[in-house]
């Protein structure tokens, strides 16, 4: 277990495995850096160095009342890379993890940073506006908003027995030991956090950030991710990007680094030697 305290007092949980070519993960909404936990084994199996944080107010991280908020994520972020003098790493970010990737590397530059990967994640933005008449309405995230006020233990347990791994499907069967896991981690966090950052990962434009990037960034998307939707964020990113490439799986749900393990894995291995 390691800790880094950022400039605004804030203590990050982080864990830092191994050895070699860094490989950072950022994690969604609402969970932690256990997350990657099948990532972080896989990839320090292949001789890398894997690190993952708790965001703030997340998993381990303290649970501040304030910076829910893209720019502190970014700041975070940055202090840990910088804590650890990470160079040459690779930042893998999932759904809020993407644009947290995103906008980390736009503010904070690109010396410490060889490539980038967005998986099921939320740039460009998510919610409708009138230059993104094909994001989800805003009061779809008040609606979400709401249910962590008054109801996250229930909200938590439902979303990710239906929407967040596809458990919805007829040809997907339940894993209630994945659900559980979800809801832990979830859970474990602060409520505080978790409301503020619907407006942190629904209503930042990364536009900018994304046409910013130099570097090679892999954009991993399912088609069947019904949680942010395929055809406002995976191929809108990928356009953006000066150096992206557009990886579609066919029938994937947001969560598939967990469900589909295997076939991310062994995507992001071949992207991260190339």
């Amino acid at each position: 277990m390691g800790t880094v305290t950022t400039t605004d007092g804030t203590e990050i949980y982080f864990k830092d495995w191994g050895s070699g070519q860094p490989i950072v993960f950022s994690h969604g909404w609402p969970l932690s850096a256990d997350g990657w936990d099948t990532q972080m084994l896989f990839f320090l199996q292949h001789g890398y160095r894997v690190i993952a944080h708790d965001r703030r107010g997340h998993g381990r991280s303290a649970q501040v009342a304030d910076g829910h908020d893209m720019d502190h994520y970014a700041d975070d972020l940055a202090a840990l890379t910088e804590h650890l003098d990470l160079h040459d790493a690779v930042h893998v970010g999932h759904s809020t993890g993407g644009g947290e990737v995103a906008h980390y590397i736009a503010r904070h530059g690109e010396d410490r940073v060889a490539k980038g990967v967005l998986i099921s994640a939320v740039p460009p933005i998510m919610v409708q506006t009138e230059a993104n008449p094909g994001g989800l309405p805003k009061s779809f995230f008040d609606g979400l908003q709401e249910q962590v006020a008054t109801n996250r233990s229930g909200f938590y347990r439902e979303l990710a027995a239906t929407a967040f791994y596809g458990f919805n499907r007829p040809d997907r069967e339940l894993s209630e030991a994945i659900v559980e896991n979800w809801w832990r981690q979830g859970m474990m966090g602060g409520a505080k956090a978790h409301y503020d950052g619907i407006v942190a990962f629904s209503q930042t434009d990364f536009t900018e950030d994304l046409k910013k990037i130099t570097v090679p960034v892999l954009v991993m998307h399912g088609d069947d991710d019904q949680v942010v939707p395929y055809e406002d964020s995976g191929p809108l990113s990928a356009k953006l990007l000066q150096n992206g490439t557009l990886k579609t799986y066919a029938g994937f749900p947001h969560g598939m680094p967990t469900t589909e393990a295997a076939t991310i894995n062994a995507d992001l291995l071949e992207f991260i030697r190339s």
